[in-house]
């Protein structure tokens, strides 16, 4: 079926859906395909559930007659067009959101600034693959004023497919760091994918936000138009800001080149979040929202995603940020920790997934740094950590950990929670 004739059903639909458990009375259910499971198999059940229409891609499943069932190709690619072409028809303008560290907590940063004065549409979650980009522009209306679409990537050329997708007209890479270079192949591989945006960009003349200090950034910045944030002193910058203090929750002051000083109490932890908070105000500016309303929005976004959050308990003061971890971001919370005026310390620390030939390596530096932080109680979890050559106290798995915890519970301590989300550490501020 030509995407023109699918829009015109989708129009009629009152949102999509992949799963044939939530089916929304009047949706339009995709049959996409994983590694266990065929939704084609589930396109009946998805109709019987609610969905107005099921869309599928094989003709064993197309029930004779039934014309809610709509046969193509490839669903995944076809949701992927209709995708771009509902982004076209719409006409929304989008800002495209990658970058190794930071994405999600920028994104969501950005969406409250622009929801001072804007109608935003933005990624839920962290919705940010293949199949949750699509889903994201498929939630466009004529009501939205702005979009700010999340994009992520784990393999060369993936940022290059989603922009395609997308389309933006505005774009930020966070930054660039060491992460699934199992995927990757090296940091250079990772820049050069990230660097995806820009090149769409370039081509089509977009307009780039980009952190004026980060040197990996601005050396493939060529030809673009840039706005620029930072923390330095140069003039091209269209807003600057300086670190006040970390007491553990960031406050920071900023002020555009030529304007007054504003100083902001936020509730992050972790001074390396000031980038993106300064990326916030400069997109917020930019767009026309007022200083006041900035000041607003960064003051009263609080972290709900295992991202940079404070946690207070009975027991502890927990610094939760068990959503990923990388080198890049692993060695920026261990130094904001490291300089924390805080005592006592606790680090629990699990394995950084997908870094290939270069895991061991990695994992060393961690704990290197470990020995000369000045944290009172250390533990490692997970494989890698486990292969490390240091004494600080080692455990295979999270189960391990939480046995631990039920027998000898650590009190009174500031305790950094951190790992990949494989490492599952997400279940341990509960318990802590």
């Amino acid at each position: 079926m030509e995407i023109s004739k699918l829009y015109e059903i989708f129009r009629k639909c009152t949102s999509i859906t992949t799963d044939s458990r939530d089916c929304p009375a009047g949706s339009m259910f995709f049959a996409l395909k994983g590694a266990s499971f065929n939704g084609n198999a589930f396109a009946e059940k998805a109709l019987d559930k609610g969905s107005a229409y099921a869309v599928i891609d094989e003709k064993e499943y197309a029930l004779e007659g039934n014309d809610r069932i709509i046969l193509v190709d490839n669903c995944l690619e076809t949701m992927q067009q209709l995708a771009n072409y509902h982004r076209r028809k719409i006409g929304t303008k989008i800002i495209g959101i990658t970058g190794t560290n930071g994405k999600t907590t920028t994104k969501e940063l950005i969406t409250a600034v622009l929801s001072e004065k804007y109608n935003v549409l933005c990624t839920q979650g962290n919705l940010n693959n293949h199949i949750g980009v699509p889903k994201t522009l498929l939630r466009l209306t004529p009501e939205h004023d702005i979009a700010v679409v999340e994009m992520g990537a784990n393999h060369p050329g993936e940022i290059k497919t989603l922009v395609n997708i997308v389309e933006p007209d505005y774009g930020i890479i966070t930054n660039v760091g060491k992460a699934h270079l199992e995927g990757f192949g090296s940091f250079e591989g990772v820049i050069k994918t990230k660097g995806e945006l820009y090149d769409y960009l370039r081509t089509n003349h977009g307009t780039v936000f980009i952190d004026g200090g980060n040197e990996h950034l601005v050396n493939i910045s060529e030809g673009l138009t840039l706005v620029k944030y930072g923390t330095g002193n140069e003039d091209s910058l269209y807003i600057r800001g300086e670190v006040v203090s970390c007491a553990p929750l960031l406050k920071f002051k900023w002020k555009k080149t030529d304007g007054n000083w504003h100083e902001t109490q936020t509730n992050l932890i972790g001074s390396y979040n000031i980038c993106n908070m300064l990326a916030a105000a400069c997109v917020g500016l930019f767009f026309g929202v007022t200083e006041q309303q900035v000041e607003h929005a960064l003051e009263n976004y609080k972290p709900e995603n295992n991202r940079s959050q404070l946690d207070i308990t009975p027991y502890n003061k927990l610094i939760v940020d068990t959503y990923n971890a990388n080198p890049t971001s692993m060695a920026a919370a261990l130094a904001n920790f490291r300089d924390m005026e805080v005592s006592p310390k606790m680090a629990i620390l699990g394995d950084m997934r997908e870094l290939g030939a270069a895991s061991s390596e990695e994992h060393h530096k961690v704990t290197d740094f470990l020995k000369t932080a000045g944290i009172d109680n250390v533990w490692l979890v997970g494989e890698e950590f486990g292969r490390t050559e240091c004494n600080f106290r080692k455990f295979r798995n999270v189960e391990e950990v939480k046995e631990e915890i039920a027998i000898h519970r650590p009190e009174g301590y500031y305790i950094l929670i951190k790992g990949s989300n494989g490492t599952k550490l997400f279940q341990l501020p509960e318990l802590l």
